[in-house]
């Protein structure tokens, strides 16, 4: 089950902290290891709504590390909404 929208059979990982930032001192700074390879089960439109409603990886790196933060992210949580809503219909 998808951990975001908690509707969709989940088959993709997504990094809570992107890969792309792991390397970067300011992330090694603050998260560890185990942080930093931390991820969720999503689905695939869940995923891909999440990477084009926030495109710069370090602001979800920085501000989205976590489901709870992810859902109050005011493009997602439009998303979240509109999916649930079309599930109903």
């Amino acid at each position: 089950m998808c951990e975001l929208c908690e509707v969709d059979y989940a088959y993709n990982e997504h990094h809570l902290i992107p890969r792309h930032c792991h390397r970067k001192t300011w992330w090694k700074r603050r998260f560890t290891k185990e942080q930093m390879q931390q991820t969720i089960s999503v689905c695939k439109m869940c995923h891909r709504s999440i990477h084009n409603l926030i495109p710069d990886e370090k602001v979800i790196g920085r501000h989205y590390h976590s489901i709870e933060t992810l859902k109050t992210h005011p493009a997602i949580a439009n998303y979240l909404a509109w999916k649930r809503r079309r599930l109903r219909e």
